[in-house]
């Protein structure tokens, strides 16, 4: 909405830090969050839509702002009603009513790397860990992407179908610093009519469109054809990310969508709040290629032994430090949680998780993750924050949970482990379901729920995820002598029937 975009642009005006996340997060996936970086403000909305439901927001705003208790003001935003019942929340103010009486506005000049936004990791190995981004670096990186990799101009109308707890959405505002405009959109992308984001592309003259490769495929299988039924004439490029764009996705957007086209398939992730490899206006576009590596960025590939590899798939690493790295990580003080999570697999090379490929024509081919972050749809999902409901269910001694290649996607697939004698039926995976819907996010369900009767463990007693999705996947499993049960990997090798 707009007033999304207003309060984080009055945010960095007045030098304090924006945070922000999706409205479709449980109150405990906002906690995990939020709760980390004691916030003195909590804007919200009272709900919001979505494929024609209604959905409130207001009892989760309740729970938030009674369990944070460095929040002094909350503000609420009306937009199921236009005058939301506010008054059961401590603090609560609506957004008209804040406005009554705005201050002057007022830009306060502070160093490049001061905080301007707080990013979350994916929250795999215990709660997310919290971001900092810099303003400085943020919008040198961001203005690199657009107005050089994306050819944006003060002419353009820039849109991108993302929520505001994605790294996109960041992306998208600074086109403002461009000068361009920033078309928003609040919807589900294929409803109430498959072809609503086309209708809107259309009708507000749009000249670069993003979206993610789950959309494209999507569209391709709904039989869309915008290039019959719209008039794109003002549409000059398609971006996509979150997840690996498959060779027919790129076939499918020059022959339905658009024949002179610039089709950028993009990838970096929350912890740049940027890019890594993207797009070149003036360089031809292969099909199932990311075009180039970021400008200024260097970026490489990896064998396990840390050495430069090509045409063979490896670590997507980079070698030397660029504007947008987090100036640090909140609650962090010696930077230990900073450098375990990019610097020791590779030591003083930043390692980012990702499984690519350097390509003949200097593009990069992205495979999918390399570590255990999950990434259906490109929402990128922490296992922990799946572990943290399912086991809270009386029926389940423990879990095991990782990202399944599917269909050019990937999917979430749950396995569990029950009390003595108890079987997994219908019912109790809709219980599973409901809960991690409720108290996560609709993107944490998983697709496929399995009941097994053992997990594996490295030696030191840590459940081993990677092994088990290297087997899900017919790959070998190194380090098999890390396993304190080696043998319970070979239970998941006859699930083949029930993983397709």
């Amino acid at each position: 909405m707009p007033e999304t975009v207003i309060a984080m642009l009055a945010t960095a005006g007045l030098g304090a830090v924006w945070s922000s996340c999706s409205p479709d997060f449980g109150a405990n996936g906002m906690l995990d969050r939020f709760g980390q970086i004691a916030p003195k403000v909590l804007i919200c909305a009272d709900g919001y839509r979505y494929a024609g439901k209604e959905i409130d927001c207001l009892s989760r705003v309740r729970e938030v702002r009674d369990r944070i208790p460095s929040i002094e003001q909350v503000v609420v935003v009306g937009y199921l009603r236009e005058r939301p019942q506010i008054g059961s929340i401590r603090g609560a103010v609506r957004w008209s009513d804040f406005l009554d009486a705005p201050p002057q506005p007022g830009f306060t000049r502070l160093p490049f790397d001061h905080p301007l936004v707080i990013m979350y990791s994916s929250g795999t190995t215990g709660l997310p860990k919290c971001m900092v981004h810099g303003a400085g670096g943020t919008l040198v990186q961001h203005l690199k992407e657009l107005v050089l990799h994306t050819d944006l101009t003060a002419d353009d109308r820039i849109f991108y179908f993302t929520t505001c707890g994605w790294m996109m959405w960041n992306w998208l505002v600074s086109s403002l610093a461009v000068g361009a405009t920033v078309v928003l959109y609040d919807g589900a992308p294929l409803a109430p009519d498959p072809r609503i984001l086309w209708d809107m592309a259309a009708a507000e003259r749009v000249t670069v469109f993003g979206t993610s490769a789950k959309y494209l495929a999507l569209a391709e299988k709904a039989g869309l054809e915008p290039r019959r039924t719209h008039d794109l004439g003002a549409l000059r490029a398609v971006l996509s990310t979150g997840s690996p764009l498959a060779s027919h996705s790129f076939e499918y957007a020059y022959r339905d969508i658009k024949q002179d086209l610039h089709l950028a398939s993009i990838s970096g992730g929350t912890d740049i709040i940027s890019c890594f490899a993207l797009g070149n206006p003036i360089a031809p576009v292969w099909s199932g290629e990311l075009q180039t590596r970021g400008l200024g960025m260097a970026v490489d590939i990896y064998d396990p032994a840390g050495r430069p590899i090509r045409n063979q798939a490896g670590e997507l690493v980079c070698t030397r430090p660029f504007p947008s790295m987090p100036v640090e990580f909140w609650n962090d003080p010696d930077g230990s949680s900073y450098r375990a999570a990019y610097f020791e697999f590779f030591p003083a090379v930043w390692r980012h998780g990702d499984w690519a490929e350097l390509t003949a024509h200097d593009g990069i081919v992205i495979h999918g993750r390399s570590d255990a972050t999950l990434n259906p749809g490109g929402v990128r999902i922490g296992t922990a924050e799946i572990y943290r409901q399912v086991e809270q269910l009386p029926e389940i001694v423990e879990s095991l949970v990782v990202g399944q290649d599917w269909q050019n996607d990937v999917r979430i697939v749950l396995f569990v482990r029950l009390g003595e004698g108890l079987l997994l039926d219908d019912a109790l995976r809709d219980r599973i379901g409901r809960r991690i819907r409720e108290h996560t996010s609709p993107h944490h369900v998983p697709k496929r729920i399995i009941q097994v009767t053992d997990i594996p463990r490295t030696i030191s007693g840590k459940i081993t995820e990677m092994a088990v999705r290297d087997v899900i996947h017919g790959r070998e499993v190194r380090n098999r002598d890390a396993l304190a049960n080696p043998e319970a990997l070979e239970l998941y090798r006859g699930l083949q029937d029930l993983l397709t």
